[in-house]
């Protein structure tokens, strides 16, 4: 269960939501949709709480666009849409929904105006099609760090939904991620270093500020900066996923400092690790995000 989607955007009924501000009608349309928040990842219900938060977008509740944008960004009951995410967040926002405006800044799409048509007129939303459990033979072998993560239990697979459902608004790969956290913290929230490196992606106090993360231990947080902070040092190091990991560890200055892999055995053996997991070499980045390390820059 994509719980931290279900409670952050749905309320789900264990938590208790106050709709006092809302319209009667738009009360009874949400606390339908609260029954059946909690299974999000069943596509018929999911699809269900679609259609409730459809028509009580119609009336303009701030919030029921807010969920329903949730649905379109991480495709539970309807197919993932970002564009259509991005403006229901963009509708909500603009009536003061604050989550809302901060998931437009994680989107950060330039055009926000493709509201689903379920919003504009009273008709059904897509649904999202049923997914094949067979692996195509044209896909390519499972990798190492797939076979990992289908042996964590279950109290925290729920860390790799949402590591995959992020990682493509950052350009990078789920797999590079995953095997980051899993190198980092071995997928646990709570974890915490000698350095005061924390959660999911054992980000420092440091790394935390400069990257807006506020509460390190909150999970989305946590992702999402580790994922900017991965964004940015694939774009230094012009996609060498070795001096990326090497400086994930142990800094981008220390890499410059030794124009390459610092000579620690933590970090020796931590770059290790992720190409274990992770088996590329490269991974595409953003040419324009930064200026290029001196040391890829010699290379090349």
């Amino acid at each position: 269960m994509f719980f931290w989607l279900a409670a952050g955007a749905a309320n789900a009924a264990s938590m208790p939501a106050d709709y006092s501000e809302e319209s009667p009608k738009v009360r009874e349309l949400l606390t339908q949709a609260d029954v059946l928040a909690g299974e999000l990842d069943d596509p018929d219900k999911g699809w269900s709480v679609a259609k409730l938060y459809c028509t009580a977008s119609r009336l303009g509740s701030a919030e029921a666009q807010y969920r329903l944008g949730m649905q379109y960004a991480f495709g539970k009951g309807v197919p993932e849409n970002r564009e259509q995410a991005a403006a229901l967040f963009q509708v909500a926002a603009h009536q003061g929904h604050f989550q809302a405006q901060n998931m437009l800044e994680t989107i950060n799409l330039q055009q926000a105006d493709k509201l689903p048509q379920c919003v504009l007129a009273e008709v059904l939303p897509e649904k999202l099609p049923p997914r094949s459990s067979i692996r195509s033979e044209l896909e390519p072998e499972i990798t190492r760090i797939e076979r990992y993560v289908e042996t964590l239990p279950k109290s925290r697979r729920w860390v790799v939904e949402m590591v995959r459902s992020l990682s493509d608004w950052y350009g990078i790969d789920p797999n590079f991620a995953l095997s980051v956290i899993a190198v980092e913290s071995n997928f646990s929230p709570e974890a915490l270093s000698n350095k005061d490196a924390m959660g999911l992606m054992q980000l420092i106090p440091a790394t935390a500020e400069r990257f807006n993360v506020k509460n390190a231990f909150d999970a989305t947080q946590n992702i999402k900066g580790g994922l900017k902070y991965l964004r940015w040092l694939l774009s230094y190091f012009k996609g060498d996923v070795q001096l990326v990991a090497a400086a994930y560890n142990a800094g981008e200055r220390a890499v410059d400092r030794y124009k390459g892999v610092p000579p620690y055995p933590e970090t020796r053996n931590y770059v290790k690790r992720v190409m274990e997991f992770y088996q590329r070499a490269s991974h595409p980045y953003e040419e324009n995000l930064v200026m290029p390390s001196p040391v890829v820059l010699k290379k090349g």
